[in-house]
């Protein structure tokens, strides 16, 4: 079982850049931009806060290799983000407006989907291969 304290800032982080995420999609969406590029706006600002917080407070990385660990934050980050998150809200959306037909609470329901699913990934890929632990 990994590290519980881990576990549980990351979900701290998760759930700050949570925030930042669904309020800045809405709020876009709110203003008149369209569902995908809002998401990808709004997950692009929240992943800089997020690089920054999951390096210092949740794997609390020491290494001084920060490009290695920017270059895989950014691509683990933009694939979750921009493919699987966008790729869950496109495809689940329609179905999900078939229960529920009210716009807004249909991308909701698929956004907070495609963020589990984006979560799981990330912290995954982050803890075994952007901040892994230096060898001694």
């Amino acid at each position: 079982m990994k590290n519980k304290a881990q576990i549980s800032r990351f979900a701290v982080v998760g759930l700050v850049n949570t925030v930042i995420d669904f309020g800045l999609l809405f709020l876009l969406t709110f203003l008149g931009l369209p569902k995908i590029a809002a998401n990808t706006v709004s997950t692009g600002l929240a992943f800089i806060f997020s690089f920054f917080a999951n390096k210092k407070y949740t794997f609390k990385s020491t290494s001084n290799n920060i490009m290695y660990e920017i270059i895989l934050f950014i691509i683990i980050t933009l694939f979750g983000l921009w493919v699987l998150q966008n790729s869950i809200i496109w495809l689940a959306t329609p179905s999900i407006k078939n229960i529920i037909p009210q716009e807004q609470l249909a991308l909701f329901i698929a956004k907070l989907l495609a963020t589990i699913v984006s979560l799981v990934w990330n912290y995954c890929l982050y803890d075994k291969f952007v901040f892994k632990k230096e060898s001694l």
